[in-house]
């Protein structure tokens, strides 16, 4: 059967996100950002950073099957990046860099749509709709006016439950990894509770990278003898980065095992690479002078806690090399970081598994997701 086609402002409405300033931060309402716009099919709401509610109109609260657009960011490749909102059991807005997609035709099934605006097909509508291969900045017009398809109902049910099966293998990998990560960090918590403890500087304790950008003509898809390139924390995840785009002429080097860290907001954002990368003057790496890698990163982490928080408690858009390695970290002896390194590398090992594991399934997931949607596979 020939699928019938529509502009995307037949089925959806559309409205950008809250504008706010540094003094509306707080507790009360979660919020969705751009740094929230990893490589997740839906909204992680367990980590997401806070306004003070008073000051939030109740039309910017999203509801469950609401759609986020990144409309605008410094990182073109963001740019149309989105989000499903699964549920939402408890207050969440979204930040201005972003467009709220919510479906008012009952005749569509919004989990299709989220797994439709993941495909090529929609980047390459998205593109053709924007005048020109890259998009700066994506709006309402240009969403509106979007021509897609619109399957009967019983099919996008159907194409929406069969992806659905490899995100939900993806989602219990990450529960698992994050259960792993929180047994590594009981144990060093257990050492910073009983442990005599010294204060180090970062320069004392790592060595560490700065990052320098390419020029953007070496940036390529084609990942064929390239060094995967990150530029900030647009492909973080829980732990380790996920590679996308590749440079042919890198300058600043991450090798296996090392420890990224984002310079530029949000700062003190961290993640491991498993992969020797190129990484952009958003990141710095660090290495473990005395080889007790995991041990730093949850120091790190501890620290960090707060994203753009330096140890004064300023608010900080970028750090500084000398700003960065003047920090002091509370490390215990030698002895037990090392008794802490062996159980916290096997941890690392086990996530690392599962981590490749959510790889190879979102390779197949992403393969299989434009033949599906072209209505190459009949259903």
């Amino acid at each position: 059967m020939k699928w019938e086609y529509v502009n995307l402002g037949e089925i959806a409405e559309f409205k950008n996100g809250l504008n706010f300033s540094r003094d509306q931060y707080g507790q009360g309402v979660k919020y969705i950002s751009v740094a929230d716009f990893q490589d997740n099919f839906s909204a992680k709401t367990d980590e997401l950073s806070e306004l003070k509610e008073d000051f939030i109109n109740p039309s910017y609260y999203l509801k469950g099957s609401d759609i986020l657009f990144v409309r605008s960011n410094g990182n073109k490749e963001l740019v149309g990046r989105n989000l499903f909102i699964a549920e939402t059991i408890e207050q969440i807005t979204f930040s201005g860099f972003c467009i709220r997609a919510r479906f008012t035709d009952e005749s569509v099934l919004p989990k299709f749509y989220a797994y439709l605006f993941k495909s090529k097909f929609f980047r390459n509508t998205l593109s053709t709709n924007a005048g020109g291969t890259n998009i700066n900045n994506l709006n309402q017009k240009i969403l509106s006016n979007l021509n897609i398809p619109k399957p009967p109902l019983p099919t996008q049910r159907r194409i929406a439950a069969i992806l659905s099966a490899y995100d939900d293998l993806i989602e219990n990998n990450l529960k698992r990894i994050k259960l792993l990560e929180e047994k590594a960090f009981a144990s060093y918590k257990l050492i910073v509770n009983s442990e005599k403890l010294e204060e180090f500087t970062i320069e004392e304790l790592s060595n560490v990278v700065m990052g320098q950008s390419p020029t953007s003509d070496t940036y390529t898809d084609e990942k064929e003898e390239n060094l995967p390139f990150h530029q900030g924390v647009t492909n973080f995840t829980n732990y380790f980065v996920e590679n996308r785009i590749y440079c042919k002429a890198p300058i600043k080097i991450a090798e296996v095992g090392d420890i990224l860290f984002s310079v530029r907001a949000p700062v003190g954002r961290i993640n491991f690479t498993n992969e020797k990368i190129c990484i952009g003057r958003g990141l710095c790496a660090f290495r473990s002078k005395n080889g007790f890698q995991n041990y730093f990163y949850h120091q790190l982490k501890e620290f960090f806690f707060t994203e753009d928080v330096i140890g004064n408690g300023a608010i900080f858009n970028a750090v500084t090399k000398v700003e960065l390695m003047k920090v002091k970290l509370k490390t215990p002896n030698e002895k037990v970081q090392r008794e802490f390194e062996t159980e916290a590398q096997n941890i690392y090992n086990l996530i690392l598994n599962h981590s490749k594991q959510n790889t190879r399934l979102r390779e197949a997931r992403d393969i299989l997701l434009p033949k599906l949607m072209n209505g190459k596979i009949k259903m």
